[in-house]
């Protein structure tokens, strides 16, 4: 089985997918662990493209079951095996924001709030992340560009639209272990 779940930062899209993939005894892979270098802070410094592709592409063929969480609709559509499912999910911007919000802060601590260069960091994050719906030209990762990317795939693809619990989304059976 090969998944792929994306959404806009805050979505909840690593939560489910890490859930999924426990439930089902299945490797779990982010983008963002690919996408970046690991530095303090971190989500900095972006890693070189074709290193990028390297990272993954290896990682991928070395497992038969795996779910891919997060972004990937500029990286290439080669590069990836077809996908059984395309799993994407869309939560109205305040209720990201939100999460996202309360997740820098337990990520990060009052830090976000009190030094000069992490408060433009934060603040320069949730404006890109606003942006997601507005398509104002902050972020190049936008519902217009999710949406057109699933338009050309013809993997099968499930949308969940709103602020499900995980209780219901595990409930709806994107998957089961049988699937594998």
């Amino acid at each position: 089985m090969k998944l792929h779940i994306f959404g806009a930062s805050g979505s909840g899209v690593t939560t489910l997918g890490k859930l999924l993939a426990d439930k089902l005894g299945i490797e779990y892979f982010d983008s963002d662990d690919y996408f970046w270098i690991k530095t303090e802070p971190p989500f900095t410094q972006r890693r070189d493209p074709n290193e990028r592709n390297q990272l993954i592409s290896k990682d991928l063929s070395e497992t038969e079951n795996w779910i891919l969480g997060g972004s990937i609709i500029q990286w290439g559509d080669n590069l990836f095996p077809d996908f059984d499912l395309i799993v994407f999910l869309y939560l109205p911007q305040e209720i990201r924001i939100e999460r996202l919000k309360k997740r820098e802060l337990e990520r990060y601590g009052d830090v976000i709030y009190t030094d000069e260069n992490r408060v433009k960091q934060f603040n320069e994050f949730i404006a890109w992340a606003k942006d997601y719906d507005n398509t104002t030209g902050l972020a190049n990762r936008t519902l217009k560009a999710h949406k057109d990317w699933l338009e050309r795939r013809k993997n099968p693809v499930l949308q969940i639209v709103g602020n499900q619990t995980l209780d219901e989304l595990i409930n709806m059976k994107i998957v089961t272990p049988d699937d594998r």
